[in-house]
């Protein structure tokens, strides 16, 4: 889809300016009034005081700007694309540019959530139109005061000229730009004009980062704030029946020991959203303390006795029981085209294989902490959440604070993949600091972070496809996966519409475990068995890996499938321009390549993994990169989530395991826990498809593909087809070099 230059919105709608108390400018927009013109008003703007409105412009006098990046900082760069994109339409200096975080105010957005790849995608015209409209508004004013007609005035880099050559700076006009109406037509920028998007950026946070200045949740700090450290079921589905905190109370610093649950408990129950299922409805334990340690301290020195109603569950249940599903009948068909049944029996051979990926837990490098301080009055909370608005309606409904009392501040997040979309810990810190009357900061162990948390669900598929006379003619894709479906989401990706007999079915069994969405939710393990899959199709067929999905990309294109979701095209020049870049075919000898491709969160991307033997053991030497992605806000954090995407897909995918046994997770660290190591990541090497369509997600797409490519290469390597993650339990040696 072209780039969407939308300027037909009425300004007045989504835009009000306020001059500031020490001078300059504020400019609000209204998102959803921006990103959907044919939307209802939420509020009467009319009414609305500037102050209202959630995201800013900030002109100071000596023409510095301030913007006010509204999403959830998770590490995926948009605290420094979204103001970019702003700045370009203001026309204003990059280097004349300060960046905030921008308040909690989702009244008047549409999306302030970090989340599915969205953040630049949902919000791309409407920074764009506010960027522009301000610059309109400073040029309008320059020419008032040179008694000009506006048309014949420019602005570039925080200037405006008039046609004999005078000047003036944003700051000498801004002023009187304030006190203007806002213009109902503006003009974008042309593409090709662009100075600051497409040009590398330097992450705005990283001089914090790097020199430690406080950031991150774990950095906050308030006036007599308390600290806490919670006891949870140590087994999925048990609840507190006793405890003994004596011990805990001798340990100094240990201000006391309360139980919480009844809160979380009742709204669970009373089923006003379905997030809460990752919530364990136990009472829990709480150790409260003058400072971390001896809250940590406090909560080891107490003993519980726990009970339940179910049977504890292990890996080998799991494992039956998705098998067992597998093999059964009772399916939810996602979607069905032609006839795979007949397909298949007048096939010349049918293929089918099952692939099988274990629990994963997020690993984010900062635990779960937050920050609450919930008084009469009003309720403040602080800390990283990737869904902040959520968030402050549940700790509203189980205060019962109305809303508007409710004030969330966000945090720089120090890792989220999906684990910061469920706001458990936001929750605990808030009925805390209710029950105490103090403020509060709940900090998570790394230990409680992997025994206690939500988990990416153990997933079996078993893929089916029957191949005559040189054709894929068949393709069937059976799911079980635990509380609820992956697969059932996505039946639209590739491969549907490029075989004519395609089915996907799914089915789930309901475990205590909390299960929840893992970075690239759907296809993060999807993506590797199909692709794996279709690599050994091609085997079958004695046809190029590569070619055989160009084949069967030429019968997606030019679909009158609305439910088709993926473009043919697109997904043709990423797996085009990959196999140009890693020299497909082309390497010296003992290089072995794999291939994968997939579509995901609106973008399309290939790659291609080489990998050499060492001692007869695969070592990944370079993962070559081709990505769609629309036009690219800023290339280095672009690169960035690329390369951290196929780190994250190739770490988890080689080494990452995790068990249960008798309802209690067997691994609680990282000394047993494995990732990828610094020796064994791969030189990354990332190229983009250029184009002016507008942008799509990046934080989640590098991952998908990343399984497969290795797996495939591993293959063409050694000949061995990996199912089950994670690999090296497939391989003769636990550790592969990189």
């Amino acid at each position: 889809m072209k780039s969407q230059l939308n300027t037909n919105l009425n300004r007045r709608n989504f835009l009000k300016t306020s001059l500031l108390a020490g001078g300059g400018m504020l400019i609000g927009f209204n998102f959803l009034t921006a990103c959907k013109p044919e939307a209802k008003m939420p509020v009467d703007i009319a009414s609305l005081n500037f102050n209202d409105f959630n995201a800013f412009i900030k002109i100071s006098d000596d023409g510095y700007v301030t913007i006010f990046s509204p999403n959830p900082e998770i590490g995926q760069g948009v605290k420094t694309s979204m103001p970019m994109i702003i700045a370009e339409e203001l026309d204003v200096d990059w280097k004349h540019v300060t960046v905030s975080q921008g308040a909690l105010d989702t009244k008047n957005y549409t999306r302030q959530i970090a989340g599915g790849s969205q953040s630049i995608r949902s919000s791309w015209d409407a920074l764009r139109q506010t960027g522009a409209t301000a610059k309109q508004m400073l040029i309008n004013a320059a020419a008032q005061k040179w008694s000009v007609d506006a048309s014949t005035c420019m602005a570039s880099k925080g200037i405006i000229t008039n046609a004999n050559g005078d000047s003036f700076g944003y700051g000498d006009v801004v002023k009187e730009a304030a006190l203007l109406e806002v213009p109902e037509d503006v003009k974008l920028k042309e593409i090709k004009d662009f100075s600051i998007i497409g040009k590398d950026a330097i992450n705005v946070d990283i001089d914090k980062i790097v020199t430690g200045k406080p950031l991150f949740g774990l950095d906050y700090k308030a006036n007599g704030m308390v600290y806490a450290s919670v006891l949870r079921p140590p087994v999925f589905g048990q609840v507190l029946e006793s405890f003994d905190a004596s011990e805990a109370k001798k340990v100094k610093g240990v201000i006391d020991v309360i139980t919480i649950g009844e809160k979380v408990r009742n709204f669970v129950k009373s089923g006003k959203n379905n997030w809460t299922f990752i919530i364990s409805e136990s009472d829990k334990v709480v150790v409260v303390a003058e400072n971390t340690w001896a809250a940590i301290k406090g909560k080891k020195a107490l003993k519980a006795t726990w009970k339940m109603d179910t049977k504890a569950e292990s890996t080998e249940d799991h494992d039956k029981v998705l098998t067992d599903i597998l093999e059964g009948s009772k399916f939810n068909t996602r979607r069905e085209d032609g006839d795979v049944n007949k397909a298949f029996a007048s096939a010349d051979q049918v293929i089918e294989k099952t692939y099988h990926s274990p629990f994963l837990p997020h690993n984010c490098m900062e635990p779960m902490n937050f920050y609450a301080d919930v008084t009469a009055e009003k309720v403040h909370l602080v800390g990283p959440v990737q869904t902040p608005e959520f968030a402050a309606q549940v700790v509203s409904e189980l205060l019962g604070h109305p809303l508007e009392k409710i004030h969330l501040d966000m945090t720089r997040m120090g890792g989220g993949f999906g684990r910061r979309l469920y706001g458990d810990f936001v929750y605990e810190a808030a009925e805390i600091s209710n029950a105490i009357q103090k403020p509060v900061k709940v900090i998570s162990t790394r230990e409680d972070d992997m025994t206690t948390g939500v988990y990416k669900p153990s997933v079996k598929y078993r893929i089916k496809a029957a191949l005559k006379d040189g054709m894929v003619t068949s393709y069937y894709i059976k799911e079980a996966a635990m509380n609820g479906n992956m697969y059932g989401s996505i039946p639209n990706f590739f491969p549907a519409g490029c075989i004519p007999n395609f089915k996907v079915d799914t089915a789930s069994y309901k475990s205590n475990v909390t299960t929840g969405a893992w970075r690239a939710p759907y296809t993060n393990f999807l993506a590797y068995a199909e692709q794996s899959f279709f690599d050994e199709l091609a085997s079958a067929l004695n046809v190029d890996t590569i070619q055989l999905r160009l084949d069967l990309l030429q019968n997606v294109k030019g679909t009158t499938d609305k439910r088709i979701q993926y473009s043919g095209q697109r997904m043709e020049d990423v797996i085009k321009l990959v196999r140009e870049k890693a020299h497909w075919g082309e390497t010296s000898e003992g290089v072995f390549q794999g291939f994968s491709a997939y579509y995901s969160h609106n973008t399309h991307v290939a790659e291609i993994a080489d990998i050499v033997l060492k001692d007869g053991f695969p070592v990944i030497q370079k993962v070559t990169v081709a990505a769609d992605c629309g036009i690219v806000v800023n290339p280095t954090g672009a690169r960035n989530q690329i390369e951290g995407g196929v780190l994250d897909g190739i770490g988890h995918a080689m080494y990452s395991d995790f068990s249960f046994k008798n309802g209690k997770p067997e691994y609680q660290n990282f000394d047993k826990y494995r990732l990828i190591r610094m020796q064994e990541t791969p030189k990354v090497d990332v190229h983009f498809v250029q184009n002016e369509l507008s942008p799509t997600g990046l934080g989640e797409p590098g991952l998908p593909p990343a399984g497969g490519a290795v797996a495939n290469a591993i293959n063409a390597a050694l000949g061995k087809r990996l199912y089950r993650q994670p690999f090296v339990n497939g391989l003769k040696k636990s550790t592969v070099l990189g």
